[in-house]
């Protein structure tokens, strides 16, 4: 898979020697000389170009690109890249990065914006996923307002304990995507049971999480 990425500072480069362990196509992309670190990710691609412009989106290649991550620290460069990638070129998958909360409500397919990632947002939701259980955490949204990935971890007197996967009424536009259970990661299938201190991942429409809550904990859902 080939992957670009607008914004080369820590958390493009970070992304990059990831995906690059995993064996995909990288080229970094920035428009500050000072952020073409090529020594710390050697065997990504790099342009010194502004990502905004379409004659850099052009030499980038960008109409060969399976995605592309607009990952720099300003949200209006990543709007327009956002934006020029899906519009002028089609890029099948949009990933953005959302620097201030306030602007969150932008990032949706109106600006060609697939996933958008809130830093802020994730890690306050990784805090609360690490303390809490019975409490349904929404750790990413997809499509703004559409779709969001949450996580419950059942309680002991949770009423679906005990009950097949399968068995449980699960809410309209709600898929139950992995089990973590004592550090594994289950693919959950109709006849897995459902244990007490399951980590449940679900995929739902953000109009059903209450209805998910009400569902999986005895205590009322969290505003």
């Amino acid at each position: 898979m080939r992957v670009t990425i607008a914004g080369a500072g820590a958390v493009g480069r970070s992304i990059a020697a990831e995906l690059l362990e995993n064996g995909h196509e990288v080229l970094l992309v920035d428009i500050d000389p000072r952020a073409i670190k090529i020594d710390t990710v050697p065997r990504a691609e790099w342009l010194l170009a502004d990502a905004c412009e379409i004659s850099s989106l052009d030499e980038a290649g960008l109409a060969d690109c399976h995605v592309v991550v607009a990952a720099s620290g300003d949200d209006k460069v990543n709007l327009v890249v956002s934006l020029l990638a899906k519009t002028e070129y089609g890029v099948p998958r949009v990933v953005a990065r959302i620097n201030h909360p306030k602007n969150e409500w932008l990032f949706n397919e109106s600006w060609g914006v697939d996933v958008a990632v809130s830093t802020p947002r994730l890690l306050s939701a990784l805090v609360e996923e690490a303390v809490s259980v019975g409490d349904l955490v929404r750790l990413m949204t997809f499509r703004q307002g559409q779709a969001n990935l949450v996580e419950l971890t059942l309680p002991e007197d949770a009423p679906v304990v005990g009950h097949r996967a399968g068995s449980v009424p699960w809410p309209t536009d709600t898929a139950l995507v992995a089990i973590l259970r004592e550090g594994r990661v289950l693919v959950p299938s109709e006849d897995d049971p459902l244990e007490a201190g399951d980590e449940l991942m679900f995929v739902a429409n953000q109009e059903v999480e209450e209805e998910l809550a009400r569902l999986l904990s005895p205590r009322p859902a969290a505003g």
